[in-house]
């Protein structure tokens, strides 16, 4: 391992915030664990063990070289990629030293039978919406065992769906880490998953229970239709039960060493008609819900199991897909040919597409209706494009129900029979909200099957975006526009210096390109605000892209280095392509403004806005110049960057963050100290505000702070804020949480 690197750490020597070291997995592992809620104890293979490996087997540049040339929409040449690049990983070498403290670890915590699972690390990588991602190896025994999964679960890095993912999402293949847990095996008698929230209408006064028999994988996967159970979370007493018959379990196999030797034993009829847990335990569960929803301060989605008399908790995560208050569906007069139960709110029409595999999604166009008996993640790239999705099995915590609701399209699982009685091509109507599924096309007036009742706050709501894939979607939701588009998604996809293009006579390239990916934002927003940032890439990030190296330095540091504002004045011929873009994009649509990164001084704000205004970018009714406030200097001069002539400011709490307390972000060691509620940061997020306010400009913050700590939130418009911006899956719960502040003081 080099220098500073761990590879191995303990349950208890890690905390949340330690997802670039561990994984969301693994550092959810040790927050419960440090918290002492019954986690199974264990310990993790970090992603720093999982980048040295690539290191020192020398293995990048051949991955690379496999992935380079492919299109991930040429599902067979995935498949081979795939198979190709896991190939490559699994007959590297793992290094000797690495496989001794693997040995010795598992020898610690007593060997035996292990849960081996994979943790991904990267930011903004929603873990829970796209789960099963990468492999999980269930009762694994032995050391040598243990070392071999391991490999497999890095190797599981470059899945097909894995590897589509990220490029649809524009994650760098190299900078998504890849940590690992080993956790020893629960051998459950019944499993399941709880959410502290009703998942698909987001009542908050409800804890939703699932529950099936024998080990959990089924649940999620969609194999069996577990028991539902409701729990009301004032009372803590059990609202609503239903039991469903389970005809087998999965259990380990006496003598069995891994996932492959999990076996289904059939159960008799009287077992099959059991409730799968007692009322008792219903509610000890319950209570550890709402337990672990006081400690993160936000819904959670959870994994159970129960073993003899005892329950264990074997992960959490936050819950990504709570919208606003569903409203109930339409009501039907027809008679339902199907009925299921309600995953995913909504009501869509579309011709059915049966997919009995998911060799076949290429079946699945846009508008369809994806028909299955259960879906898995190679199912997603046809779900993206689905109407709406019926399942034959499953509940409302499988597969099809958690991505269904994070696309936003109605679902009805357990159906038990869709794939018998629809055909391919018959038109119908799928209604997800009260789980029924009726023959041809029913037409609703739009305010009738309205998923949501729509909150109004004067403080906006916007959302930091960049992938433009997600616009659509992002634009349907209640948000009063975009508060941080991000360049650099775009640049990275232009993937060349732009300096380089320069050089070739290729800068209008560079324009009509950068362009074009604004267009897809501005656009679809109009006529809402979209706020973008301009290009605040730093010199390591610059000299990745094609020509790079000739016209960017190593820097030792370049977080604080050659970046943002200091860059435009400097390099002015590469920062006017930018404004060209911005030009460009503005002639049709009006309502894309800019933002300034990273202001070390007046001087430099008052030199950019300069050459904004002789570039033809000049300050006006429709076209506003916000100042992202982020650097100490922002705040302690605020009064003098406001007369320089801004419209507004953004404050970009993570590098206020940690350029207040002295803490870079990623350091291991620092991280329960890194804190945007530190009083000295928070003494500055209300400065900020209350002199903007005093100033007559607006204020905003689009920092993570907001999309973790929604306490820290009721302060900003406590305070005064006039908008906040966050990532897409705090929408609604944001506004929630503004309008709630508001009527308390009475702001109307």
């Amino acid at each position: 391992m080099r220098q500073g690197h761990k590879a191995i750490v303990w349950f208890h020597e890690v905390t949340k915030k330690d997802i670039p070291l561990v994984g969301g997995k693994g550092a959810n592992l040790g927050e419960m664990t440090n918290a002492k809620v019954p986690v199974p104890p264990g310990f993790i293979v970090t992603a720093d063990a999982y980048f040295d490996f690539l290191s020192e087997t020398g293995i990048t540049d051949q991955i690379r070289r496999l992935l380079e040339p492919l299109d991930v929409n040429d599902s067979r040449k995935l498949q081979e990629t795939s198979a190709a690049v896991k190939d490559v990983i699994l007959k590297a070498a793992m290094p000797q030293s690495l496989a001794t403290d693997i040995r010795e670890a598992y020898g610690k915590m007593g060997g035996g039978f292990v849960a081996v699972r994979s943790s991904a690390t990267a930011e903004d990588l929603p873990e829970a919406s796209f789960a099963g991602q990468q492999a999980t190896f269930l009762n694994i025994s032995g050391d040598n065992e243990v070392v071999a999964a391991v490999q497999q679960c890095w190797a599981s890095l470059f899945e097909p769906r894995a590897i589509f993912y990220r490029v649809e999402n524009g994650f760098d293949h190299f900078k998504v880490g890849i940590a690992v847990p080993v956790q020893r095996m629960v051998q459950s008698d019944a499993s399941g998953v709880m959410f502290t929230v009703e998942p698909t209408s987001s009542d908050r006064s409800k804890i939703t229970i699932e529950a099936v028999l024998g080990l959990g994988e089924m649940i999620v996967s969609g194999d069996v239709t577990p028991d539902h159970y409701i729990v009301d979370k004032d009372t803590m007493q059990i609202a609503h039960k239903e039991v469903k018959a389970q005809e087998w379990k999965l259990v380990k196999k006496e003598g069995g060493k891994g996932k492959e030797d999990n076996i289904k034993i059939d159960l008799t009829p009287d077992e099959q008609k059991q409730q799968k847990i007692t009322d008792d335990d219903i509610l000890t569960l319950a209570k550890i819900g709402k337990s672990l929803e006081d400690h993160y301060q936000f819904p959670q989605d959870i994994e159970w199991a129960k073993e003899k008399n005892e329950i264990f908790i074997v992960q959490t995560r936050p819950v990504t897909t709570i919208r606003e208050m569903a409203a109930p569906g339409p009501e039907i007069e027809a008679e339902a040919i199907l009925t299921g139960s309600p995953a995913s709110p909504g009501v869509a029409s579309g011709p059915v597409k049966l997919v009995p595999d998911p060799s076949q999604i290429d079946k699945v166009l846009d508008g369809d209706i994806l028909v299955a008996e259960m879906t898995t993640p190679d199912f997603v790239p046809a779900m993206k494009r689905a109407a709406a999705i019926v399942t034959d099995r499953g509940g409302r915590t499988a597969h099809a129900a958690i991505v269904s609701r994070e696309l936003g399209i109605p679902c009805v699982v357990g159906t038990e029979k869709a794939m018998a009685t629809l055909k391919d091509g018959q038109v119908v109507t799928v209604n997800g909200s009260g789980g029924e599924v009726y023959d041809g096309k029913i037409e609703f007036a739009e305010e009738e099957t309205r998923a949501a009742v729509h909150i109004e706050t004067k403080t906006k709501l916007l959302v930091n975006l960049a992938q433009p894939e997600l616009v659509e979607r992002v634009a349907s939701r209640n948000v009063d526009g975009i508060g941080l588009l991000r360049a650099e998604f775009m640049v990275a996809q232009i993937g060349e210096h732009p300096s380089y293009m320069i050089s070739q006579g290729r800068g209008q390239e560079f324009v009509d390109k950068l362009a074009e990916g604004l267009t897809a934002f501005a656009k679809t927003f109009h006529p809402r605000r979209v706020v973008y940032r301009t290009n605040d890439f730093k010199t390591n990030e610059y000299r990745a892209l094609k020509g790079g190296e000739e016209y960017e330095q190593q820097e030792e540091n370049p977080m604080i280095g050659y970046r943002g504002a200091s860059r435009y004045i400097t390099d002015i011929e590469t920062f006017k392509l930018e404004l060209a873009a911005i030009k460009k994009v503005r002639e049709k649509y009006n309502n894309l403004w800019v933002m300034i990164p990273f202001v070390r001084t007046v001087n430099e704000l008052a030199q950019t806005i300069k050459i904004m205004e002789e570039e033809g970018l000049k300050r006006s009714d429709d076209f506003k110049i916000w100042m992202m406030v982020e650097v100490p200097s922002n705040i302690i001069l605020l009064e003098k960057f406001i007369a320089v002539g801004i419209d507004g400011i953004s404050i970009g709490s993570n590098d206020l963050t940690q350029l207040t307390l002295g803490i870079d972000r990623d350091s291991e060691k620092l991280a329960d100290t890194f804190d945007e509620r530190d009083e000295s940061v928070m003494l500055s997020l209300e400065k900020a505000i209350k002199v903007s306010n005093s100033m007559g400009i607006t204020s905003s913050i689009c920092g993570q702070a907001p999309s973790v700590y929604p306490e820290l939130t009721e302060k900003l418009v406590e305070w005064g804020i006039t908008s906040v911006s966050v990532s897409p899956d705090m929408i609604d719960q944001t506004r929630e949480i503004i309008a709630g502040v508001e009527a308390r003081l009475g702001i109307k």
